[in-house]
């Protein structure tokens, strides 16, 4: 869940955490759904790093450039 605190900046250290928190979530929701149990928080944390999270970084890196 992000947090919404004026002191949680996008591109901090802390808000990047929260960032990828709720995308770690989002595909744990998702994988679960189609598995149709809990895959547990580990299970996606894994499997969103292996498979996701280069691509995102590389993504969330571009748009931020642009923002900038």
């Amino acid at each position: 869940m992000p947090d919404s605190s004026p002191d949680v900046l996008p591109g901090t250290p802390y808000g990047e955490f929260l960032a990828e928190q709720e995308e770690i979530q989002r595909l744990k929701w998702l994988a679960s759904e189609r598995e149709g149990r809990d895959i547990g928080f580990e299970f996606a944390l894994n499997e969103w790093a292996q498979n996701h999270r280069a691509e995102w970084r590389n993504m969330r890196n571009k748009h931020q450039k642009r923002s900038a």
